[in-house]
């Protein structure tokens, strides 16, 4: 089984769109009402569905990149604001925090080998439905 995509609620899709081509993004099928975009690297893909409201946002969305401090950089020159600048959390993840336009919350991370296998990955050997 392969994650096909995440699809994020907007109020404003032009805005929307127009934030998400800022981070890198490539557009692959633009319409008033959804809008979904390739990454730079890999397969995976997000879309964005339009809505009336948003409401209370408890998803939070990870976009990976190595050169992430670069990348933030890179980011605030184009003008997109940061919640928190990239630190280490205690889980051994590297993180910067924003907001879209419709205040879905984003975290830019590099976790390197951690996203995988952190220090207290489960054996999942021998487990039902775990690797073998």
């Amino acid at each position: 089984m392969n994650l096909n995509q995440v699809t994020l609620p907007v109020t404003n899709m032009p805005e929307a769109v127009d934030f998400y081509l800022k981070l890198g993004f490539t557009l692959i099928v633009d319409t008033p009402h959804y809008a979904r975009f390739a990454c730079p690297e890999g397969e995976s893909t997000f879309s964005l569905s339009l809505t009336d409201h948003c409401g209370a946002q408890h998803a939070v969305i990870y976009f990976e990149h190595e050169q992430l401090d670069e990348w933030v950089e890179h980011l605030q020159r184009k003008g997109v604001v940061f919640e928190q600048l990239p630190k280490t959390e205690r889980y051994l993840w590297r993180e910067a925090v924003l907001h879209d336009p419709s205040g879905n919350k984003i975290k830019l991370y590099w976790a390197g080998e951690n996203r995988l296998n952190p220090p207290w990955r489960v054996n999942l050997a021998g487990q039902p439905g775990g690797l073998m």
